[in-house]
């Protein structure tokens, strides 16, 4: 079992809560009780469920390469590169919208899950943690 790895599955299953019991009734409850259009709530809702079904669909992944010799480079460069282009966004739209990553800090933890896995894929002599 790859330490490292199984550390960024674990934390993408807590980002995975925090999304849906922290950042459901803070942002997607909201966006349903407002005066906005029916449609651009559910295109809203489509969004907001799509990134917890890629939360969930990356946290098994993570567990999987945590377990596999074979598949795991493959799995963690996939999962890495959606959670590095999540950072992106959030470092974009915090610095260009609202001019700090203060408000929206999820940017941080979507680099150190990529952060963490990506760490599992060195080999063991060159580790410095999760041995």
């Amino acid at each position: 079992m790859n330490k490292l790895i199984l550390s960024a599955g674990i934390l993408s299953v807590l980002t995975l809560f925090a999304h849906v019991f922290g950042g459901g009734p803070e942002i997607h409850i909201p966006v349903l009780e407002s005066d906005l259009s029916l449609e651009l709530k559910a295109i809203l809702s489509v969004v907001w469920h799509a990134v917890t079904a890629v939360l969930v669909i990356n946290s098994v992944a993570l567990f999987l390469a945590a377990k596999s010799k074979g598949a795991k480079k493959m799995l963690v460069l996939f999962v890495s590169s959606q959670y590095l282009a999540f950072a992106a966004l959030f470092v974009f739209y915090g610095i260009t919208h609202l001019g700090t990553l203060l408000l929206m800090p999820q940017w941080s933890v979507f680099l150190l899950m990529p952060a963490l896995a990506l760490a599992g894929l060195r080999p063991r002599e060159t580790r410095l943690i999760g041995k």
